[in-house]
């Protein structure tokens, strides 16, 4: 991970902690004053969003440490790691909002005392706030490539929807229809459970050295071929490690051509990925002969 990127994880990062733990402070107040307990729930839903941000810094900073002897590869994976995390957390957070919002549809959902509007209030101006952080990291997440940022920008949404439910939950309340509460939260729930799925299958497919997109493989091919000297791509093999790609390819070249030239071809093929795609971390070119027996073996 480079240095720019891990700097614009970090501002996301510290950004989503700020917002969060004021938004924190305000909805605890509110649920107090207010007399609301869904808003309360609420504040300790965007409390656990600190948390997962202080995860995703973990990640990033151990993705972005230099290889060593016992990591020759790197440590991109760790970011993958903490997307897994992340994803773990937001499904466990899908799995209690609905389960409670179940409970209290089975218990009759109703309210002792309808809460006061300062709820209603900080529900709405949190729907607005973590949608919009949630758009925020997610152009972040694009940018640099980060699972782990795109894992915290989900758990923004999941933060969001949750608020929708809370105002949806503190209107049919003052309204006399409580029931609202519970039964949004169980539409909050699927929406939250199918973020944290996505994002466990992104994070454990870029675990297991799944291939780039076809689409990018094609374009390597072509890059390769423009190289007046290579005369086939005999073999290309790709494999997506965390955030970064590998690239294993077979060229083939003029049998009689001299190995200080085999060299320099294999040199500028190296390059040429290296430059034109930078989510590439490494190349390893092999040279063939093309009108040898076998050639490509």
């Amino acid at each position: 991970m480079s240095q720019e990127t891990e700097r614009a994880c970090m501002r996301a990062a510290n950004v989503s902690i700020a917002v969060n733990a004021a938004l924190a402070a305000g909805k605890l107040a509110a649920g107090i004053i207010g007399r609301s307990g869904a808003m309360l729930s609420d504040a300790v839903h965007t409390l656990s969003d600190v948390l997962s941000t202080v995860v995703v810094i973990a990640g990033v900073k151990l993705a972005g440490r230099d290889d060593d002897e016992d990591h020759p590869y790197g440590h991109e994976r760790f970011e993958c790691v903490a997307a897994i995390i992340l994803a773990s957390m937001l499904f466990a957070t899908g799995a209690g909002i609905g389960y409670s919002s179940v409970t209290s549809i089975i218990a009759g959902g109703g309210a002792s005392e309808p809460p006061g509007v300062i709820a209603l209030a900080a529900a709405g101006v949190s729907v607005i706030v973590k949608e919009w952080m949630y758009w925020y990291t997610r152009a972040t997440a694009r940018e640099v490539g980060s699972g782990a940022l795109m894992a915290d920008a989900w758990h923004h949404r999941s933060d969001a929807l949750s608020s929708v439910g809370s105002f949806a939950g503190i209107f049919g309340a003052r309204m006399g229809l409580g029931v609202l509460d519970p039964a949004a939260g169980v539409v909050i729930c699927a929406f939250i459970l199918k973020a944290a799925v996505d994002i466990f299958r992104d994070a454990a497919g870029k675990m297991t050295d799944h291939a780039a997109h076809k689409d990018v493989e094609t374009e390597m091919r072509e890059t390769i071929l423009s190289d007046p000297d290579v005369v086939a791509v005999d073999e290309l093999k790709t494999r997506v490690f965390g955030n970064r790609v590998y690239v294993d390819v077979d060229v083939s070249g003029d049998g009689g051509m001299t190995l200080v030239a085999a060299h320099a071809m294999a040199h500028r093929v190296h390059d040429m990925i290296e430059t034109g795609f930078p989510a590439v971390k490494h190349c390893m070119v092999h040279v063939n002969p093309a009108d040898a027996k076998g050639a490509g073996d």
